[in-house]
């Protein structure tokens, strides 16, 4: 089978999301109760673009914990195996992600990182080898089988399958949790495959949540210099240190 693709689809956020973290916002700094503001919020009486702005200026101030009442789902596909464990390291979000036990791999769909693929003897090297693996799967299932493995074949032949094998994955964070995986994800430094779902998402997140996410991505691009040190710094903006 060929090579994946990456493909990000929103498939959910939190209804009323604007009005909600506006609301929550608002209750931190309001003597009055914003259940009795809730109607105003939703009718268009306080309008979304004061509701916007408020919760930019609020964000910018450094108080952003009630952006956590709002969360994102995403389906995902073209990502490999590596990639997913990249992304399962954020711990404040819900995985469901495609199984190797209950899901046959015969085709072994896959990602080729692009500095493989770029070099003509090793692309062919990395196709013979998943060509040699595919192989491999497909005849340890079939002895499998045929000893009374039946269908728990899976689970053990999934035991060759590389790194590079493709996954789906639907994912859910919150605003909070996702503007921290934009900062660490977003970063020139980040692994490739992980920085290039991270830019897409926060595509989708920008055009749904401009209020919230017009300003996210990398850490460096709100702080106007990087928090890393010099040795580890990409050379985009100047760290602390150089700043100061």
């Amino acid at each position: 089978m060929p090579e994946k693709k990456l493909r990000v689809e929103l498939l959910s956020m939190t209804p009323d999301a604007l009005s909600l973290i506006y609301a929550a916002f608002r209750q931190c700094y309001h003597a009055g109760f914003v259940g009795d503001m809730w109607p105003r919020l939703l009718s268009g009486e306080i309008d979304r673009e004061t509701q916007a702005d408020f919760v930019r200026k609020t964000m910018e101030s450094g108080h952003d914990s009630p952006v956590e009442h709002v969360s994102l789902t995403f389906a995902v596909e073209g990502v490999s195996r590596a990639c997913s464990h990249q992304i399962v390291r954020h711990r404040i979000a819900s995985y469901s992600q495609q199984s190797q036990r209950y899901v046959a791999e015969n085709d072994l769909d896959y990602i080729m990182p692009p500095a493989i693929a770029r070099i003509p003897e090793a692309r062919e090297r990395f196709e013979r080898f998943i060509d040699e693996v595919r192989s491999a799967y497909g005849d340890l299932r079939e002895i499998l089988v045929s000893h009374g493995r039946k269908t728990k074949a899976n689970e053990d032949a999934r035991f060759v399958l590389p790194q590079a094998a493709e996954t789906k994955i639907v994912m859910t964070m919150n605003c909070r949790s996702l503007h921290h995986f934009f900062n660490l994800r977003c970063c020139n430094r980040a692994q490739w495959e992980i920085r290039a779902l991270a830019d897409a998402m926060l595509e989708l997140c920008r055009e749904r949540l401009p209020a919230l996410f017009a300003s996210g991505g990398a850490r460096c691009e709100q702080l106007g210099y990087c928090p890393e040190s010099p040795k580890f710094a990409c050379g985009k903006y100047p760290t602390r240190v150089q700043a100061d």
